[in-house]
C-alpha cells in the first residue's frame, strides 16, 4: 500500500495504459460480434456504438466546461478532438495498415461529416451558437442515424468464415466493459502523465496542449490502432467518422442546447480552418482513392505535429 501511495503517478499512468489496451480489445471484440450476430456492416457498428461511445469523454468535458462558463474550453475540446481524429488517429491507423474506402455507406457518411463540419464553421463565423441551433443539430443526428440504420440493414454482406461469434448478451457486456475501461483508462493516464510531467518541470502550457488535449481522444486512438492491427479497417474508419459526427452534432448540439455558446474569434485564425481542411481532405481521399494509404497518413501526422508545435510556440 505504501508503494502505491508513494508511486501513485506511475500507478495511474501504467494502470491507464492497461485499461486502454484491455478496453480497446473488449470493445472491438464485442462490436465485431454484434455486427456478425445482426448481420450489420462493421462500418455501421463503428459509426454508432464505437464512434459515439469513444466520444463520451468529449461530451463530459464540453458539458462541464459550458456549465462553468468556459465556452472556449468546450469549443476547443470539440475542434481539437476533430483535428486529432483525422490527422493523428486516422493517420496512425492508415500508417499501420492502409484502410479501404469502398465499404458500403462510407462515402455517404463521410459526406454528412463534411456537411456537419461546414455547418459548424459557418455558425462559428457568426460568433455564436444558439440553443435552437444546438437542438437542430441533435435532431439532425437522430434522423441521420435512423436513415443509416434502415439503409445499411438492407446491404448484402459477404459471407465470412464459419466462426462462432459471441452470444449477444456477452457481446454487449464486452462493449460496456470496454467503453468503461477506455474512459477510466484515459482519465487515469492523463492524470498520471500530467502529474509526472509537472514533477519533471514540463510547462503547464505544453502539458495542456499535448497530454490533456489528446487525452479525450485516447479511446478513439486505441480503438483505431487495435482495429488496424487486427484488420478491422471498416471499424477503424467508422470510428473516426462517427466520432467526428458525434462531436459536431451531439457534443456541440447538446452543449449549445443547454447553454448558448459564444465563439472566440481566436478559433477562426487557424483551428477551425484546419478542422475544415482536414475533413475535406479525408472526404476527398475517400471519394477519389480505393484506400487511405501510408503517404497521406504520414502527411497527416506531420501536419498534426506542426499544428501542435505552432500551438506550443504560440503559448510559450
Amino acid at each position: 500500500m505504501d508503494f502505491v501511495i508513494t508511486h501513485l503517478d506511475w500507478v495511474l499512468f501504467c494502470g491507464g495504459l492497461v485499461g486502454l489496451f484491455l478496453g480497446g480489445e473488449a470493445l472491438i471484440r464485442g462490436s465485431v460480434a454484434v455486427a456478425d450476430r445482426l448481420r450489420l456492416p462493421k462500418l455501421l457498428v463503428g459509426l454508432t456504438i464505437v464512434g459515439f461511445g469513444t466520444s463520451a469523454p468529449e461530451l463530459l468535458v464540453s458539458l462541464n466546461a459550458a456549465k462553468a462558463g468556459a465556452a472556449d474550453v468546450a469549443i476547443g475540446n470539440i475542434v481539437g478532438s476533430n483535428i486529432a481524429n483525422i490527422l493523428l488517429i486516422a493517420g496512425l491507423g492508415a500508417l499501420i495498415r492502409p484502410t479501404a474506402t469502398r465499404a458500403p455507406g462510407v462515402r455517404r457518411d463521410a459526406t454528412v461529416m463534411v456537411l456537419a463540419t461546414l455547418a459548424f464553421a459557418a455558425l462559428a463565423w457568426y460568433g455564436n451558437i444558439t440553443q435552437r441551433e444546438g437542438l437542430i443539430m441533435v435532431i439532425t443526428l437522430a434522423v441521420f442515424l435512423m436513415v443509416v440504420f434502415l439503409m445499411d440493414r438492407k446491404v448484402d454482406l459477404p459471407q465470412t468464415e464459419a466462426t462462432r461469434p459471441l452470444s449477444m448478451p456477452l457481446a454487449l457486456g464486452f462493449i460496456v466493459a470496454g467503453l468503461t475501461a477506455l474512459i477510466f483508462g484515459a482519465d487515469a493516464l492523463v492524470r498520471g502523465a500530467t502529474s509526472l510531467a509537472t514533477n519533471f518541470g514540463v510547462p503547464q502550457a505544453v502539458i495542456g496542449l499535448t497530454l490533456v488535449a489528446v487525452g479525450t481522444s485516447l479511446p478513439e486512438l486505441t480503438v483505431s490502432v487495435i482495429s488496424a492491427i487486427k484488420g478491422h479497417n471498416e471499424l477503424a474508419l467508422g470510428n473516426i467518422i462517427g466520432s467526428n459526427l458525434f462531436n459536431t452534432l451531439a457534443v456541440l448540439g447538446i452543449t449549445a442546447a443547454l447553454s448558448p455558446l459564444a465563439i472566440s474569434p481566436t478559433f477562426l485564425r487557424v483551428d477551425l480552418p484546419l478542422m475544415v481542411a482536414a475533413a475535406l481532405l479525408l472526404w476527398w481521399l475517400i471519394l477519389a482513392k480505393p484506400r487511405l494509404g501510408r503517404v497521406p497518413a504520414l502527411g497527416g501526422l506531420i501536419a498534426y505535429g506542426g499544428y501542435i508545435t505552432w500551438l506550443a510556440l504560440g503559448t510559450a
